[in-house]
């Protein structure tokens, strides 16, 4: 039998026992597994790493253990440019994919700018297909369909609480800079177009028509929308989102 010396950094240790948590463990195995199947035999999704280094050289999920290996494992590093490590690209141009678990979480999202698909009813194998076929984090609560060899891009969402939730993604992609309110319909994910005043009239509130004088209209579902009352709440949102 061979060992290995593993260890984990940052986060990936809450998915670790907790006797394994924060320190160095070995790890024994026969033949020359691949340091994936090594680091998801621990409860790790191979979506939440993004650095391995064997020995203290860079290694890819393809390499096979050798007796004596020392592993370090190292979560997402989304704001830090780490791409001279990597053998894949550091996301830039987020899309998200999320579960059944996540509505509330897909519309804050949106209402942030940023392209997620949801359905309550969407099934593990066409997230994973939709994910891949159009570049795709995943974004769930069910640790399993991280570990599907298939999958790429993905995050297990930590919080039950959906504000919480929207934070905690916000901080792990580094998403401030990126955010552009008013530009995505929060019910279907449509793009925004602005429409003229005149041009939808009718379709305006009495009381609305006096005050507002900027509409736009998701070129999906044909839904208006004007920054009233609510806008203020999305912007104090995201002072508190981004404050620091």
């Amino acid at each position: 039998m061979k060992t290995a010396r593993f260890r984990f950094y940052a986060e990936l240790n809450d998915f670790l026992k907790k006797d394994l948590r924060y320190r160095c463990f070995d790890y024994r195995f026969y033949g020359s597994p691949a340091v994936k199947d090594a680091i998801e035999s621990f409860g790790v999704p191979h979506t939440e790493v993004d650095l391995i280094l064997v020995n203290s050289n860079p290694a890819d999920f393809s390499y096979h253990l050798k007796d004596g290996d020392f592993v370090s494992v190292y979560p997402v590093f989304e704001s830090l440019d780490i791409s001279s490590l990597k053998q894949d690209e550091p996301l830039r141009d987020l899309r998200f994919v999320a579960d059944v678990h996540l509505g509330k979480l897909a519309r804050y999202l949106r209402i942030l700018g940023f392209d997620t698909l949801y359905r309550n009813d969407f099934k593990d194998e066409e997230i994973i297909d939709v994910s891949l076929s159009e570049n795709r984090v995943i974004l769930t609560r069910d640790v399993g369909i991280l570990k599907h060899k298939r999958v790429l891009k993905g995050y297990f969402v930590k919080n039950d609480n959906p504000r919480l939730q929207l934070k905690e993604i916000v901080k792990r992609f580094d998403l401030c800079s990126n955010i552009n309110t008013f530009s995505r319909c929060p019910l279907c994910n449509g793009p925004l177009r602005e429409v003229k005043k005149e041009e939808i009239w009718d379709e305006i509130p009495i009381k609305t028509r006096s005050f507002c004088n900027e509409f736009k209209l998701c070129v999906n579902c044909g839904k208006l929308y004007w920054k009233g009352t609510h806008f203020k709440r999305i912007e104090e949102l995201v002072k508190e989102l981004c404050e620091r």
